[in-house]
């Protein structure tokens, strides 16, 4: 739970008094390798923080699953339209691995961010943080070739490659394991 609290000091340094009472707001959980943090449709009223472990966000059409990211340990994360809205997520996180998250509930965030500027600022950079690397994502499918998107994969994220099975790299890359075998066997 120290290293949620120091994440956030990272993005916006947090008084004494606002970081115990975010302190004191968080929880813990453990999932199984498999096991869901969040469900397609229900309302994703937390934001997170992986102390342990690996997770992917997905939604499934009915026909082919979509990762939009995995998140490792030391990062923060939510299924940010349904955080804010609180309604129903068209996305699921489910852990890949045993993991550890530690974790805020949505309105004692919003609580926190109206008696504390200072976390409010945290909450903030941390929305636009999101909102860039969402772009970049949704800028990466649209604009660049699989080969290229793979390359990008292999220099942001190589270390996840010995964790991560190829079936969701390839649905991460929006491709067939067939393609990422090709291009695999190409470099």
């Amino acid at each position: 739970m120290i290293e949620f609290v120091k994440t956030c000091n990272r993005l916006s340094p947090l008084d004494e008094v606002a970081s115990s009472e975010l302190e004191n707001k968080l929880k813990t959980r453990s999932l199984k390798k498999d096991q869901h943090l969040l469900t397609r449709t229900s309302i994703c009223n937390h934001l997170f923080f992986i102390d342990s472990g690996l997770t992917k966000t997905y939604f499934n059409n009915g026909e082919k699953e979509f990762i939009m990211r995995f998140f490792r340990e030391g990062e923060m994360f939510t299924v940010l339209d349904s955080f804010i809205t609180q309604q129903p997520s068209t996305y699921a996180i489910k852990a890949l691995e045993a993991t550890e998250v530690s974790y805020i509930e949505q309105k004692d965030l919003e609580e926190l961010c109206r008696k504390h500027h200072c976390i409010e600022t945290f909450f903030r950079k941390l929305v636009s943080i999101a909102a860039v690397n969402m772009m970049k994502r949704i800028s990466e499918m649209l604009e660049e070739n699989a080969s290229t998107r793979y390359a990008h994969f292999l220099k942001d994220n190589g270390h996840l490659l010995q964790r991560i099975s190829l079936g969701d790299l390839a649905s991460y890359l929006g491709i067939t394991q067939v393609s990422l075998s090709r291009i695999r066997s190409q470099r």
